[in-house]
């Protein structure tokens, strides 16, 4: 399992200190959350956040752009440093075109399904894509409570990416993620988790990482 961090809850006044004491307690990977107003009704983070902080950290940035029409930004945020674009599947007309986009620009790609879009969606662009983000709450604001209903979409997803002999092709959960549902998301076949406010608001950073890592390997 892989933990990615959510700096939306994290302190905004210290992000560049926080990028570095991330990667001193051993994580590997950090989730960006962009918002535009306009496909969420919050406004977070842009390419020129991210862009002034990647020289602050060697962390993977895992950024998931929750925007309209974020085919307009993908080179913007190439060249701010990001290492993973995911997308929604609700926010753009060209899907396939876009995770292609994404690829050819030397990204790894992600589509991201709001809780109410089916699996369906994937039919299509399973080839183009390297992780699939389940929102497991509806997107835009942090701190909110996990759907159950996300249990049986992860079991879901794994089975039709076996089938589909793209295994290979990441689960990453975002909304809700505690250590105290870590271990039935592992279970049903998610591969990435983040975590806001469930990973920020118990430090140290090191102990509480050890904590999610320790009900992942639950069996």
């Amino acid at each position: 399992m892989i933990l990615s961090p959510s700096l939306l809850s994290a302190d905004c006044g210290r992000l560049a200190e926080t990028l570095q004491e991330l990667e001193a307690a051993g994580v590997e990977w950090v989730h960006w959350d962009v918002m535009d107003g306009h496909f969420v009704p919050n406004m977070t983070f842009g390419q020129h956040v991210i862009k002034g902080l990647r020289g602050a950290s060697g962390l993977f940035f895992d950024v998931h752009l929750m925007i309209e029409q974020p085919e307009r930004y993908l080179a913007d945020f190439k060249a701010a440093g990001a290492d993973m674009l995911v997308v929604h599947a609700e926010a753009t007309v060209h899907l396939q075109r876009t995770l292609a986009e994404i690829r050819r620009l030397g990204m790894k790609s992600g589509v991201a399904l709001n809780p109410a879009t089916p699996l369906s969606v994937l039919d299509y662009v399973l080839d183009d894509v390297d992780m699939v983000l389940i929102m497991s709450v509806n997107p835009g604001f942090g701190g909110q409570k996990f759907l159950p209903a996300t249990f049986r979409k992860v079991a879901e997803l794994r089975a039709k990416l076996d089938a589909a002999g793209r295994s290979d092709c990441l689960i990453q959960i975002d909304g809700g993620v505690n250590v105290e549902n870590t271990g039935e998301l592992v279970r049903a076949g998610a591969d990435v988790l983040v975590s806001g406010s469930a990973f920020f608001g118990f430090p140290p950073f090191k102990e509480r990482l050890a904590a999610f890592m320790a009900a992942a390997e639950q069996n």
